[in-house]
């Protein structure tokens, strides 16, 4: 799912090659992200377009040759002055009377050749990984680019007849070094998707585009650039050499910036570190937005709070700890940066919502939009959520920029730990790191790319967290040692129950409010209704819609358990994202949409039904209440890192979704309300013990 859909879309013709533009945002000003070789298209600036769409008029457009854009059948159509001329035409036919522009590799040259050419139309050139024919390239890459080689290997794949042949072969080796960084495989995979879209004979002509037009690149061009310019390089660029940058730097006076360790695609693989350069770069010379730093009118304890929008189960804890801090510390004011359905809940709690909250991208959505029938690939869907990740860490950094905050609580906030972990110097507060499990796991059926890539994303979070060990000022493993699952990171990894303890302090397990202090079982269930003789089944999912098919299964399931179960009373709270009307439901069973106490009806009722989350399957727990939990397919954590607690608890039966039809089910309800399970004690104090690790640090 993507963070941001265009506004507005449309085709432009250009002597009868129709090429493809979006336009996104409606600020004063207006950027153009130029497309770059034909190779790939205009998706190549998807970590920047959500973020600066917010305060700036945003163009892109397909090149020549992919994308949606037509694909010339002559070289002639392929050549720097038709390119340069499609920049011209766009902007005329969007009215926009100048724009900066931004360039990465090939257009580079192009974002410089129309800021020499036609300077009015130019506030100013941020340029990436510059190619331009000033420079001589790598003797490498150009080597045997028309020999005939059998069996080409290395840059001996950038030739000719090779992409003729072997096409697919050609992307792949050229995008592992445009993303040749350590843990690029997100980015590797996303340029070979792109590539793919196009083919051997449209590059080729690319290459053999005429050349002694109107538009030159050379040196004197550059020198006549007057406009604010950006340049940006990686010192480890792969593909262009960085000299290319530092003299186009030099020829046009512009601020040069070197991204240690970068490769070709910095723009992909560093966005964080990119896109605050860049607004930056705009603000000093175009006066454009920036975070304003407030003045403290008084000193009082500010924190924020960043609560996981991926079920309320968070939040309840979330809020117990804030409730528990603030015994410690009566004068802490604490924001929440959250999503819908946690905001509701907060609300309803009387806490107050930043307002920065509303510019966040929407997780649920894509987690919902990834899910299939009872199936959740959750290690895919955060990997392919990292254009929202990036966008919601951006404006997270918005908030840190402009206001003090004495701590950040960050309860899973992947994108904080992540970017500010690869860029300490971002890092503009304390925080204190919660998770509740640790470590991505493979499925052993998904084979063994996915275990690659499991593994490679564990490396980087090892590496992160020993390489800048001062970053978390508080790492909080919510539970214990013997919570953590007995398994290894991946191959040549430390093992989970070894590396954790190491870097983690635990606060046991915590507990929205824990059950024990909701009174008694008997006066729970005379005020809720549950003491008229009847069995209480409560079915619940969870806060994203991710539940659908589960919650159709268990209606399908309910005729069977009332046939066993005469005196069964199922109710079903779809939650906050799932529209009751959807459901088809049968007689006797009733629908709630939201209910904000949840926990307490949990404790309350006979029998519960849901999914796999540990929050949830927790708070069973903790009040003793037998539960079926149907954790979804390919879920990681689900099977592994919440199974495992579970099984030390002595909690719930674990359900197979694809294994359980309703008769199944309904025999397994049966059972579990004939021979309840006796679970071991869940913590009390959890949530007083994890506020007072953060209460040292305020």
């Amino acid at each position: 799912m993507r963070a941001l859909m265009p506004h507005t879309t449309g085709r432009l013709d250009r002597d009868g090659t129709g090429l493809y533009y979006e336009i996104y945002g409606r600020g004063a000003r207006t950027i153009l992200f130029l497309p770059t070789w034909a190779l790939i298209h205009s998706r190549c600036w998807k970590a920047q377009i959500p973020w600066f769409a917010e305060q700036y008029r945003v163009l892109t457009f397909d090149p020549r040759g992919n994308g949606k854009s037509d694909r010339p059948d002559r070289p002639e159509g392929y050549s720097l002055d038709a390119i340069v001329g499609d920049v011209i035409a766009l902007l005329d036919a969007t009215d926009t009377a100048s724009a900066t522009l931004v360039g990465f590799s090939f257009s580079s040259a192009v974002a410089f050749a129309v800021a020499a050419g036609w300077p009015d139309r130019v506030d100013a050139v941020i340029s990436t990984a510059a190619w331009t024919p000033i420079v001589p390239p790598y003797p490498e890459r150009v080597a045997q680019f028309e020999a005939d080689l059998s069996a080409p290997e290395g840059w001996a794949k950038y030739n000719r007849l090779h992409w003729k042949r072997d096409y697919p072969d050609f992307v792949q080796f050229f995008f592992s070094k445009v993303h040749s960084e350590p843990h690029s495989t997100k980015q590797q995979e996303d340029t070979l998707a792109w590539g793919l879209e196009g083919d051997g004979e449209m590059l080729a002509m690319t290459m053999d585009a005429p050349e002694g037009g109107a538009v030159q690149i050379d040196e004197d061009m550059y020198r006549r650039v007057r406009c604010p310019s950006l340049i940006m390089v990686g010192d480890a660029d792969a593909v262009t050499p960085p000299a290319s940058s530092l003299r186009i730097a030099e020829l046009t006076g512009g601020e040069l910036h070197v991204r240690e360790g970068g490769g070709h695609g910095i723009h992909a693989r560093y966005p964080a570190w990119f896109n605050i350069t860049m607004r930056d770069f705009l603000a000093r010379h175009l006066g454009t937005w920036r975070p304003a730093p407030t003045s403290r009118v008084r000193r009082q304890k500010r924190a924020l709070y960043l609560s996981s929008p991926i079920g309320l189960g968070h939040a309840r804890r979330d809020l117990a700890v804030t409730r528990e801090l603030r015994n410690l510390h009566p004068d802490l004011h604490v924001d929440w940066l959250a999503q819908d359905p946690v905001t509701r809940f907060l609300e309803a709690n009387s806490e107050e919502i930043h307002p920065a909250s509303q510019r966040l991208a929407n997780e649920s959505a894509h987690i919902e939009a990834e899910a299939g029938e009872h199936d959740l690939n959750a290690f895919q869907a955060i990997r392919r959520m990292d254009e929202i990740l990036i966008k919601n860490f951006l404006v997270f950094q918005d908030v840190l920029e402009e206001q003090h905050y004495d701590l950040v609580i960050a309860d899973e906030a992947w994108d904080v730990d992540h970017y500010w972990h690869e860029h300490p110097n971002l890092k503009r507060s304390q925080i204190a790191w919660f998770t509740d499990f640790v470590g991505w796991v493979p499925f052993a059926e998904n084979g063994p790319r996915e275990a690659f890539l499991t593994a490679d994303y564990n490396a980087e979070m090892i590496e992160h967290v020993e390489d800048h060990p001062s970053v978390r000022d508080r790492a909080i493993f919510v539970g214990g040692p013997d919570d953590i699952a007995d398994l290894t990171f991946g191959d040549g990894l430390p093992r989970m129950r070894d590396w954790i303890p190491r870097h983690y302090e635990f606060s046991d397990y915590i507990i929205g409010t824990h059950p024990s202090e909701f009174g008694t079982r008997a006066d729970l269930r005379a005020q809720f209704g549950y003491n008229d003789g009847r069995r209480t089944c409560i079915v619940a999912v969870g806060g994203s819609g991710v539940g659908a098919q589960l919650v159709r299964r268990i209606l399908s399931a309910y005729p069977f358990a009332r046939a066993r179960i005469p005196e069964l009373r199922m109710i079903v709270v779809t939650g906050p994202r799932l529209d009751p009307a959807s459901f088809d439901w049968p007689a006797g069973v009733e629908a709630r949409a939201f209910v904000p106490d949840l926990d307490r009806h949990l404790a309350a009722c006979d029998l519960a039904l849901v999914q796999g989350g540990l929050t949830t399957c927790m708070e069973l727990a903790a009040a003793g209440t037998p539960f079926l939990y149907f954790p979804l397919r390919n879920h990681f954590e689900q099977n592994f890192h919440v199974a495992t607690r579970l099984d030390r608890y002595n909690a719930g039966r674990r359900m197979i979704y694809a294994e359980s039809d309703p008769e199944t089910i309904a025999q397994a309800m049966l059972e579990e309300l004939r021979t309840p399970r006796i679970a071991r004690p869940v913590a009390r104090d959890g949530a007083s013990r994890a506020a007072a690790m953060l209460a040292e640090l305020l």
